[in-house]
């Protein structure tokens, strides 16, 4: 196995190490998801706050990806 080879290895599995992280953050915004609407559906009145929540929570999650994706270019 030469050098060549091997750069060729290590290069596709950093985009499959990216591929496993994501998923943490996917399962994360569907949780998010499902769980702000149970509780709007429980507590109308409630549902432009948890919103607002929910959104802020999604955009932290979404940083995650994104920096593991920038690590995986790295």
């Amino acid at each position: 196995m030469g050098i060549v080879t091997l750069a060729a290895i290590s290069g596709d599995i950093k985009f499959i190490g990216y591929g496993i992280a994501v998923l943490g953050p996917a399962i994360a915004e569907g949780l998010i998801a499902s769980k702000a609407l149970e509780s709007t559906a429980r507590q109308p009145e409630a549902g432009g706050h948890l919103q607002t929540v929910m959104l802020i929570a999604l955009a932290f999650v979404e940083v995650i990806a994104l920096l593991s994706f920038v690590l995986a270019l790295m």
